[in-house]
């Protein structure tokens, strides 16, 4: 019976042990990171939003019929099986 006691409480203390190491390391890595003149991940970069294009889109049914014939190649489906119901610039 002490035998079993010492392996639970060995097997227990080598987990608490374990991840108070991950811990501390983990601490020191990020001070180490932050030291070094890294960014800060809770203020992320402010990306330019462009603004709604209201243009038409030249040559349409062009388009349209080139991006069905992409569709239908690579499906393997026949040309006419392919509906493209709405088509937005970007």
């Amino acid at each position: 019976m002490p035998e079993l006691l010492f392996v639970v409480l060995m097997g227990v203390g080598t987990v608490f042990f374990g991840l108070i190491c991950i811990i501390v390391l983990s601490t020191a890595m990020s001070a180490i990171c932050r030291s070094m003149g890294g960014t800060n991940a809770a203020q992320p970069a402010a990306v330019p939003v462009p603004a709604a294009r209201n243009d038409a889109i030249p040559n349409r049914q062009a388009m349209i019929a080139a991006i069905s014939a992409a569709i239908a190649e690579e499906e393997g489906a026949d040309l006419n099986a392919i509906r493209i119901l709405s088509v937005k610039k970007l």
